[in-house]
């Protein structure tokens, strides 16, 4: 069909003048000024995405390897523990 574009030119043509007489010479500038709004907005969303997988990755791997507020505290109770426990052996 696409080729059929290319072989014969003057097809181009007459879909070019339907197109203007059904919507109008004011209309298709504003549909393609909305399509390609539509097409950047898609655009960047793709482009969102992959970053948010990558993005998550990274947080995980850093929640992995730092200690929580949680952790910390029981982190800290355990060595009062530790330092109670051989204070009490030494006395």
């Amino acid at each position: 069909m696409f080729r059929n574009l290319v072989d014969h030119p003057w097809v181009l043509v007459i879909l070019v003048v339907l197109l203007i007489a059904l919507f109008g010479s004011k209309r298709l500038p504003d549909a393609a000024r909305g399509l390609g709004r539509s097409m950047r907005i898609f655009k960047s969303e793709v482009k969102e995405m992959k970053n948010d997988g990558k993005d998550a990755d990274a947080t995980t791997a850093a929640k992995t390897s730092e200690p929580t507020q949680v952790e910390g505290k029981i982190a800290a109770e355990r060595l009062e523990q530790t330092d109670a426990e051989r204070q009490s052996r030494a006395s």
